[in-house]
């Protein structure tokens, strides 16, 4: 079973999406809140595999209770998934930023809710590249500089570099694998490797680090 925490301000909305999931044969909702606060505790308490996280809450936000939850070390295996009203926000790129696994339009459909729930829980992003793009192209040239890339990218060699360039296009490593000719298998440890060397602790982070780091360029990687 799928243990998922729902967290939005809105009661109606809350409870929608709480009876939409819990009806699903492999998903239980272990816990409801209406804030950030609620979700840091509740998150503690139960220790959910999905957070289905609301933006833009009053008190604590979803960004400050994203950051909060992933910092803590029973949070390893937990993922968020943020919902948002505008794809390309400034309030998405910065819950992406304190590692959130993608995100999804509070107008998705049930199908959709539920099959991103499904992802995530899984360990898989859930990012179109595309929107992901434009979202990190938005957000960094309004910055000065560019963050500096981290060090520890140039420990990769050239074919989890390959890797990495091609997890931030969107691909599957079943894509990845097709493209370099290589096994699934093979490509399941190359992005092991790398999410090891780089500190990530799944595709979504890999996704910005590669577009903050300048090593794919926003438009080079599907958009």
């Amino acid at each position: 079973m799928i243990k998922v925490l729902v967290i939005d301000d809105q009661t109606i909305v809350r409870a929608g999406f709480a009876a939409l999931l819990a009806a699903q044969p492999d998903i239980t909702v272990v816990g409801e809140g209406g804030d950030g606060n609620d979700a840091v505790r509740l998150a503690e308490r139960e220790r959910p595999d999905v957070v289905v996280m609301d933006i833009r809450m009053p008190g604590m936000d979803g960004i400050e209770a994203t950051r909060r939850i992933l910092a803590q070390p029973w949070a390893e295996n937990v993922r968020v998934l943020v919902l948002t009203t505008f794809d390309v926000d400034e309030y998405v790129y910065d819950a992406l930023a304190c590692g959130a696994s993608g995100f999804l339009l509070k107008d998705a459909t049930a199908d959709e809710l539920v099959s991103a729930v499904r992802v995530v829980a899984r360990g898989d992003s859930l990012l179109a590249p595309q929107v992901t793009g434009r979202l990190i192209r938005e957000f960094t040239r309004q910055r000065r500089h560019r963050p500096q890339a981290p060090a520890e990218l140039a420990t990769l060699t050239a074919r989890e570099n390959e890797v990495l360039v091609l997890i931030a296009g969107g691909l599957s490593n079943g894509e990845i694998a097709a493209r370099l000719f290589v096994s699934e298998h093979t490509v399941k440890t190359h992005v092991a490797r790398v999410f090891t060397k780089l500190g990530l602790r799944d595709r979504a982070q890999a996704v910005m680090l590669a577009y903050e780091s300048g090593v794919v360029v926003p438009g080079a990687a599907g958009e």
